[in-house]
């Protein structure tokens, strides 16, 4: 049995990393505060590391979409692995050459191979494709955020991968 609600359980799930990053800022700047020499650069250093945890964890919050979304998610090894009722796969992060999102509030995905992902952004376990597609270059966590936030009206490309060029 919870005491908590499970509207605020989630609340606090949701912003979890923000919530650690707070208490990591307030103990740092408290040990700065109060003390000096090793203890007063470790509490700077507390204090960096929280005010760094926060400007992330924002970022990965505003990403969450809630999850009880079709099919499931598994990001292993740099491989998205999606799970769907009526389908599925799996692309390399490597691979990619296209992250899209469609009106119906999914993420179509496509690599060199020619494998589509339609991945549902409440699909469980869909809050990991944030650090898969963190690491695809020239892709901004703010353009993820945005995209997330956004209702599109049509297919709509977040990121392309470059096209090499002989000259």
């Amino acid at each position: 049995m919870s005491f908590v609600r499970p509207e605020v359980r989630d609340g606090l799930m949701r912003w979890r990393e923000v919530l650690v990053g707070a208490v990591t800022l307030g103990l740092g700047l408290r040990l700065a505060a109060t003390s000096f020499g090793a203890i007063f650069i470790i509490g700077c250093g507390l204090a960096i590391t929280g005010a760094a945890l926060i400007v992330a964890g924002v970022q990965r919050a505003r990403f969450r979409s809630g999850g009880g979304g079709a099919g499931v998610v598994d990001l292993d090894e740099r491989r998205i692995t999606y799970f769907g009722p009526y389908g599925g796969g799996a692309v390399s992060v490597e691979d990619l050459v296209e992250i899209g999102v469609d009106p119906s509030r999914s993420w179509l995905i496509r690599d060199v191979n020619g494998t589509h992902l339609m991945i549902p952004m409440n699909a469980e376990g869909a809050d990991a494709l944030f650090d898969a597609f963190a690491a695809v270059p020239g892709l901004t966590p703010a353009r993820l955020v945005e995209a997330v936030r956004s209702t599109p009206r049509q297919y709509t490309t977040i990121w392309a991968k470059p096209q090499g060029r002989l000259h």
